[in-house]
Order: structure tokens, then sequence, then C-alpha cells
């Protein structure tokens, strides 16, 4: 079926080579010479990189901060394992906790807030989620639900024929009746 030339042929190896693997759990003998050369080789190397040592002289001396406390990841994972429990029987209770909620249930507390028109209304709000008044407002402070501009809405047609929204998010806080506009 056709001459033996027009075949192709194996080629095997020559010779045997070792995986650059093989040894890499057999522990090499250390070689104080050796080491000492790679090392001096390397300082000569980082000597030679102007931009280099440029980068290292713009970081300047390291500073070590000695009042850091280990981290125990460990000691974390049992903190957040308890927080979980405590959190889930506080869940299951049929009494409410006073000042405790569920994130779920905070965030419709907050979407609410936004719409409170009087002080009388706030209280009341804070009181049918088990919130003191005064902790309503402190996280109230550094917490919100996102909220979007109403002028800001920006339709977007993309590369590829996909139309997007581009929106502005606004901090919003409740606007009382008795209060002057800011």
């Amino acid at each position: 079926m056709g001459a033996s030339s027009s075949k192709a042929t194996k080629s095997l190896p020559k010779r045997v080579t070792t995986p650059p693997w093989s040894g890499a759990r057999a522990p090499r003998p250390t070689d104080p010479l050796a080491e000492a050369a790679n090392q001096s080789k390397n300082d000569a190397t980082l000597e030679r990189d102007p931009q280099f040592l440029s980068k290292l002289s713009q970081l300047g001396p390291v500073r070590v901060d000695h009042h850091m406390h280990a981290v125990r990841p460990a000691a974390l994972a049992n903190q957040m394992f308890n927080s979980r429990v405590q959190s889930e029987a506080e869940a299951a209770s049929p009494t409410p906790t006073q000042n405790r909620v569920q994130a779920s249930t905070l965030s419709h507390l907050l979407d609410e807030r936004k719409s409170i028109r009087t002080k009388r209304d706030m209280e009341f709000l804070a009181k049918r989620y088990g919130v003191d008044l005064e902790k309503l407002d402190a996280i109230a402070e550094f917490i919100s639900t996102p909220s979007v501009h109403r002028n800001s809405v920006v339709r977007v047609a993309g590369k590829d024929g996909e139309e997007r929204q581009l929106m502005k998010a606004v901090w919003m806080e409740p606007r009382f009746k008795d209060a002057a506009p800011i």
C-alpha cells in the first residue's frame, strides 16, 4: 500500500532524561560555597538594576509594628460560629431581642425610614421594629440602603447592541415636615 518512505516514522529519544520534578521531595545537600556564590551573584544583579534600586529607595525602610497581635484563625472561626448560633437562637425565639435585627429586616427598616415625614412616625417605626430611636439614628448615620437619584438615569447602548442603564446612587435622609429644607 505504498512505499515505506512515504510512511511517517516514529522517533524515540536517544537519551533518557529525568523530569525536573523527580527529585523534588529529596532534600538536596547544601554547599555553603555554592550558596555564597549564588548570593553574591544575586546581589551583583540587583546593584546593576537602577530601576529596581530606585523603587526600593522610594519605599524606604521597613516599618514594623511591634504591637500587633497574632491572628488566630481558629479563634476567629469559633467566634463566628458562636455568633451565628446566637443569631439563630434569637431569630427562633418568640420574643424579639431589643436592638437586634437581621440584615434583611434592617434593610426594610432603613428603606421605610427614608419615607418618614414626622418625628412621631419615626418613633413608631423604631418601636415596631424593636429598636431604640437613638440606636436607629446611630445606625442610619453610617449605614443606608441603595437609593437612586431621580434625574440621573441614563440609558447607554453598548457596542454589542445591549442596552444598559447607568444611574447615580445617593444618600437619602427622611424629610420631616416640621424641618427646614437644607
